[in-house]
């Protein structure tokens, strides 16, 4: 009897083997570099591992493999790409435009914003969601900015001669502008005490997307909802979520009262995206366009949830990577504060946006920073049609990740790639890279629809610190423990020492 239970064990298994590894998908994936396969289960254990661990294996595989490599587990396969070529073949077209399955698992959360969203409602939303980031509305934008940029400083006068850690600093000063301007609602002491919880919930809720990311048995909604894991995100959800209605409905009580003559018009039911009337900010183009049944109340609520937690949390990993290596190096540090004399001179005045566009080498700067450390350092696409990739036939209904933290690695690409070297960026060392090279912000037609909003954030944070103060390492680059999240987030504090500077006049 024992014999017989054997023997239809090992069929039962040998069939799934077969069910599950055998076929023309399973071939043509399982044919491409990759971890070695075991029976049955083939990559599976691969990456039950730590967030840390994680984080350091998919840069070894990386490494070792050079153009791609694959996974293969229970019928489930991925492609990982990292060369500017590849890149380019998946992202450049809408006809890879569908996120993989690894996206649905933030649908409880995003739902279907603009991140997760495809097809028609992605377009509609691109389309009433565009003017938000138009020329007119940033530099509006930019005196909220440099208002919330001088309080940070106020509060940095206190900390002169500590080491600081940036990371809350840095989350704090995004949070603050994008709720100021592309939500229109300013902080009050009871919101500012939820956006601690806000934050803290986002940050629980990336740790419980990458448990279910690395355990194949979580992708079951069924059985990730029973999990620790799960039942943790939905209480996560439930804080941000509250946290982004009381946004909404400030901002919609604060039209009831004063009146919504600075919103422009909708004409015929369809976005006027040629109105030349004043524009205004994100969260009022949205309830501007529920009035017209072009979003309802989900679908504002999933806009705002996606931009709050984009518009802030991303910006703020580029800002204290940025800083954590300009600490580190004192020489670059001083040729951005000579760019900022020679527009300022002593004077303590707030910078406007064009003062921002003359920081060209602070632009430089920040673009070099965020070469080395790409707050997204990973993107998902789902191939709903084969290709040919590397010199390997890829079956449709597989996931292609695209690595940027190694494309921006590549020695081919950028000589010495872990030196911080910001003249990487003069126009003319820009001449002749292939345009899939470096995409922080990804590129294509899926491309990241506030990235000039992020960049004057940046130059606006940093210009003002730099205008006060030196600032000196404590954590240096070799310090850092990163760990697979939504963002690249360290595991550690941040710290760098922020030292008045005694005249605003560098000679």
């Amino acid at each position: 009897m024992l014999f017989i239970i054997l023997i239809s064990t090992v069929c039962f298994l040998v069939f799934l083997h077969v069910l599950f590894n055998c076929h023309e998908k399973a071939r043509l994936v399982r044919s491409i570099p990759g971890p070695d396969n075991i029976f049955l289960i083939g990559n599976a254990l691969e990456f039950l591992a730590t967030p840390v661990e994680i984080f350091g294996l998919t840069r070894k595989a990386a490494n070792k493999w050079k153009i791609i490599y694959r996974f293969w587990a229970f019928n489930l396969g991925a492609v990982n790409v990292f060369t500017p070529e590849h890149v380019e073949k998946i992202i450049s077209t809408s006809k890879f435009n569908s996120k993989s399955i690894l996206y649905s698992f933030m649908r409880p959360w995003l739902q279907d914003g603009l991140l997760l969203s495809d097809g028609a409602k992605w377009q509609q939303r691109r389309k009433i969601l565009t003017p938000t980031f138009h020329f007119n509305i940033l530099q509006r934008f930019c005196v909220i900015i440099e208002e919330n940029s001088r309080r940070m400083v106020e509060m940095l006068n206190n900390s002169a001669g500590e080491k600081v850690d940036v990371v809350p600093l840095m989350s704090e000063f995004t949070l603050n502008s994008i709720c100021e301007t592309a939500m229109g609602t300013r902080f009050s002491e009871e919101m500012a005490d939820k956006g601690e919880s806000y934050k803290a919930a986002i940050h629980s809720i990336g740790k419980g997307l990458v448990q279910r990311v690395t355990r194949i048995m979580l992708f079951s909604d069924l059985i990730f909802n029973l999990s620790a894991f799960g039942r943790e995100q939905i209480k996560s959800i439930q804080i941000v979520q509250n946290f982004t209605k009381k946004v909404i409905k400030d901002r919609k009580a604060n039209i009831e009262q004063y009146g919504a003559e600075n919103l422009d018009d909708m004409d015929n039911n369809e976005y006027n995206m040629n109105n030349k009337r004043k524009r205004t900010a994100m969260l009022d183009l949205l309830i501007q366009a529920q009035k017209v049944n072009l979003i309802d109340d989900q679908g504002i609520q999933e806009e705002v949830d996606t931009f709050m937690f984009e518009g802030h949390d991303t910006t703020a990993c580029g800002l204290m990577y940025c800083l954590m290596l300009l600490a580190n190096h004192k020489d670059i540090q001083d040729k951005i504060f000579e760019e900022l004399f020679t527009i300022f001179g002593n004077s303590d005045i707030s910078a406007s946006y064009d003062d921002l566009s003359k920081m060209r080498y602070l632009e430089c700067c920040i673009k070099e920073s965020l070469r080395l450390y790409p707050p997204v350092p990973f993107i998902s696409r789902q191939l709903t049609e084969s290709t040919d990739l590397g010199g390997y036939k890829i079956p449709s209904d597989v996931f292609c990740h695209i690595h940027i933290y190694d494309l921006h690695r590549r020695e081919e690409l950028f000589p010495d790639p872990l030196k911080f070297d910001p003249d990487r960026f003069l126009p003319e060392n820009c001449i002749g890279r292939h345009p899939y090279a470096y995409i922080p912000f990804s590129a294509g037609p899926r491309n990241c629809i506030g990235q000039k909003f992020a960049m004057m954030e940046m130059k606006s944070a940093i210009s003002a610190i730099l205008r006060r103060f030196e600032i000196y390492p404590v954590t240096r680059p070799w310090d850092l423990r990163i760990a697979a999240d939504l963002v690249l987030r360290s595991t550690e504090p941040i710290y760098v020492i922020f030292e008045k500077r005694n005249t605003l006049s560098s000679k």
